[in-house]
């Protein structure tokens, strides 16, 4: 019978010919990802009473949410991690320096196509950008994982969404997948994986992959997927990565004497059941804005015009890579912010922030009058780094705008594209970028 990505992906992992939506499985994953929260992970760890984890090679922790610590408490719970994969000889443990998690591990290649990844993150589902199964699992599941090498998973559904069209002048990834999300709701994929297909799927570069992938969580997905092309085989090539069988790339680590990473690809069948189809054209489509308090609650930005803003913020790991990065600078290029708008800028790991000074769009931020701070996930949850006052209104690149998220509980966060965020900060009001 035809199958779909995750029901080949996790047959294979569960070691059968096929499974079907509702099914259990008991799998090992390849990837296990925690970031600031593995101190929780640690102390239920610690509980179970197992002394070593299963495999210290498959677990990797980056410190972005509080990164550099904002109170003691913080402190405690870094020194308490630092300490932990000292102890246990967790390799890939990057520190406040690095980056976002998702980011981090894409660009170190962690996850790669057809494997298993878990995480405790929502927004793990973004390793769908690479042809990855990837979803989030709360703390306790982490330290059992961490004990046994198992965790078990429900088959789910699956959901394929068609993209087709070309993408008006200053419309984005960022710009369809918050108005698929309009669209379907909030739940509109609840346990669901997602599947995107389309010629502009298609056109799309992992960076902008990664974008609908992270953000389909917000429609409720176990997963998401962008099927394997050759698009994901160019991308992991630059970064070392192979599919197996076809050899390694002459110049792959080359001097540091490593092997390249290989990985078995794995595309769903055609005639693949699936729960739903839906095809959204983007031809016509406009910027789009989420408004105050729920990621669903979509509108175009030509409803929005004139609505004041108090801050904006450019990063996440929804929208802080590099390309991210550009469009804003090409917009902010040569202007200046209106004078009653901050604007942080966030880079989503500590390449993209290298990268962006060698290309002048730190130099064109800096001369604009934006604040530019190190990787890490400070104002998109509220942290620190960009906490709002009451009254106080946002547009950012990031995730959520839910009431409270970055800050006070009477100020409003506007979800929107790199794009958007760029001109509302010039203009000091939400503005559309196409003019």
């Amino acid at each position: 019978m035809p199958q779909t990505f995750v029901e080949k992906v996790l047959a294979r992992k569960a070691g059968v010919s096929e499974v079907e939506p509702g099914d259990i499985v008991n799998i090992e994953p390849d990837l296990c990802m925690s970031h600031d929260n593995a101190g929780l992970v640690i102390k239920q760890f610690r509980q179970i009473g197992v002394g070593r984890v299963w495999d210290p090679s498959r677990i990797v922790i980056p410190l972005d949410h509080r990164a550099p610590a904002e109170s003691e408490k913080t402190a405690t719970a870094h020194k308490s991690i630092r300490e932990f994969v000292q102890e246990q000889g967790i390799e890939a443990f990057y520190d406040i320096r690095e980056g976002i998690c998702h980011q981090v591990v894409v660009e170190k290649t962690h996850i790669l196509p057809g494997q298993v990844g878990v995480g405790t993150d929502s927004h793990t589902t973004s390793y769908g950008a690479v042809a990855a199964f990837s979803t989030g699992i709360g703390a306790t599941e982490m330290a059992c994982l961490w004990a046994t090498g198992k965790v078990w998973l429900r088959v789910p559904e699956t959901i394929a969404i068609a993209v087709e069209g070309e993408l008006p002048f200053r419309v984005y990834a960022k710009d369809i997948i918050l108005h698929i999300i309009g669209e379907l709701g909030a739940e509109g994929a609840s346990y669901r994986a997602v599947e995107f297909y389309g010629e502009t799927v298609e056109g799309m570069s992992v960076s902008e992959r990664f974008t609908l992938a992270n953000l389909s969580m917000e429609m409720g997905a176990k997963s998401a997927v962008i099927p394997f092309d050759e698009v994901t085989r160019d991308y992991l090539a630059q970064r070392g990565a192979f599919e197996r069988g076809t050899g390694s790339h002459p110049d792959a680590a080359r001097g540091s004497g490593e092997v390249a990473a290989e990985y078995v690809v794995i595309v769903p069948d055609r005639g693949a059941r699936h729960e739903a189809e839906y095809e959204f054209r983007v031809d016509g489509l406009e910027p789009q804005v989420a408004c105050p308090h729920a990621v669903d609650n979509v509108r175009p930005v030509t409803e929005l015009l004139d609505l004041a803003i108090d801050q904006a913020v450019l990063g996440s790991c929804t929208n802080g890579r590099i390309d991210d990065l550009e469009i804003a600078a090409a917009i902010l290029d040569g202007k200046r912010l209106h004078p009653r708008v901050r604007m942080l800028v966030i880079p989503a790991s500590r390449e993209t922030y290298r990268t962006a000074m060698e290309r002048g769009y730190l130099d064109i931020f800096v001369d604009t009058g934006c604040v530019i701070l190190n990787p890490g996930c400070g104002p998109c949850l509220g942290a620190h780094q960009g906490i709002l006052a009451p009254g106080e209104r946002c547009i950012a690149t990031t995730n959520r705008n839910f009431r409270g998220r970055m800050g006070s509980r009477d100020a409003e966060v506007y979800l929107a594209s790199p794009a958007t965020v760029a001109a509302s900060a010039i203009a000091g009001h939400v503005a559309d970028p196409r003019r």
